[in-house]
């Protein structure tokens, strides 16, 4: 297969579990779980495609971990039978409609997405007719039938140098309103009109007082992700998304090494990212300095172990999509891979 399964010895697994931020009540217990997930993807063929989001736990037994941009090309590419989806419902439906012959599983429906949620086809159709001259331009964190409505879709990664390469002048983004509001202050040349999604947990840093915690922490680096308020773009050292923060904070920390320079890190973004760095630089010996306020994501959290397990033994939930939509989604998908080629993240 084009990903490897990643199997960790049980004393690795112990070792690593205690670098994660995860409370683990029974740590044998624990072992056992991920060794039994091991066992079922050797016997299903299959592989687990992980985010940065999720539990550290969960992490241990992704065979490849990325952001929506890379896990969408890992799910292009595997030659698995079946693709177990650590992540929420769009990533697992874009697999799907990638994969229409593979098996995908999401190991709970109840990993959605407030910004999934925000917008329908009906929606987007009816956008179209108020906009006819628009494209349409999809962040990846949408249902099927919301890619299948559009002309392309787009990640944090490559949406600035794929709306910059489309004819159109007049972009109609969607969903999310932060993005778009600072989509339309990077790229002057283009009219971008947006919609009135949100993500809920990048939405709560608007308030963050980023001058201040400056004041009371000489030598702080901020990285605010793409869906932010503009207010804290624009108070960042760095915005992106979340291969782009961890390509960020590699840079700073090398330079910091050769300057003698003490760097603190706040991350407005989900806290599995600064956890996954930090247990990165812990098994290298070495620390990284990072401070709150990270967030949690709900429905990123709603994948567990166990609920992995369980879906991979049972092979469901599996998730489907309806042919006449996958066949229409697949287009803008193909379309993100052929305009916006730029390696990087996605939410």
């Amino acid at each position: 297969m084009a990903i490897e399964q990643k199997l960790i010895t049980p004393a690795e697994l112990r070792k690593q579990l205690l670098f994660g931020r995860d409370q683990i009540p029974d740590l044998e217990e624990t072992v056992t779980v991920i060794e039994a997930i091991n066992a079922l993807k050797r016997e299903k063929n299959a592989v687990v495609l992980g985010h940065w989001y999720m539990r550290d736990a969960v992490k241990l037994v992704a065979d490849y971990l990325g952001d929506s941009l890379d896990l969408s090309r890992q799910a292009r590419e595997t030659t698995a039978d079946i693709i177990v989806f650590a992540g929420v419902k769009f990533m697992a439906e874009t697999a799907k409609i990638l994969n229409p012959a593979k098996k995908v599983i999401l190991p709970t429906l109840e990993a959605g997405c407030s910004l999934a949620d925000s917008i329908t086809g009906e929606d987007v159709r009816r956008l179209r007719e108020a906009y006819p001259d628009a494209a349409v331009v999809t962040y990846v964190n949408t249902t099927a039938e919301v890619k299948a409505e559009s002309d392309v879709c787009v990640t944090s990664a490559n949406v600035k140098t794929i709306i910059s390469k489309l004819p159109q002048r007049q972009i109609l983004f969607i969903p999310d309103k932060y993005m778009g509001a600072n989509l339309k202050a990077e790229l002057p040349d283009k009219e971008i009109i947006t919609y009135d999604g949100a993500c809920i947990l990048h939405e709560t840093f608007t308030a963050l007082d980023i001058p201040n915690i400056r004041k009371l922490m000489p030598g702080l680096r901020v990285l605010a992700h793409y869906e932010c308020d503009p207010s804290i773009i624009a108070a960042a050292d760095f915005h992106g998304g979340t291969n782009d923060m961890r390509k960020y904070i590699a840079r700073e920390t090398a330079a910091a090494k050769k300057s003698g320079e003490h760097l603190t890190f706040l991350m407005a973004t989900e806290c599995g990212l600064s956890s996954t760095i930090k247990n990165e630089y812990a098994q290298k010996g070495e620390d990284i300095e990072m401070v709150g306020p990270c967030n949690l994501c709900p429905y990123m959290k709603t994948v567990t172990l166990r609920n992995l397990r369980d879906s991979l033994r049972d092979e469901k939930p599996e998730i489907l999509v309806p042919e006449h939509i996958r066949v229409k989604a697949y287009k803008a998908l193909e379309r993100m891979f052929e305009l916006g080629e730029v390696r990087g993240d996605a939410k």
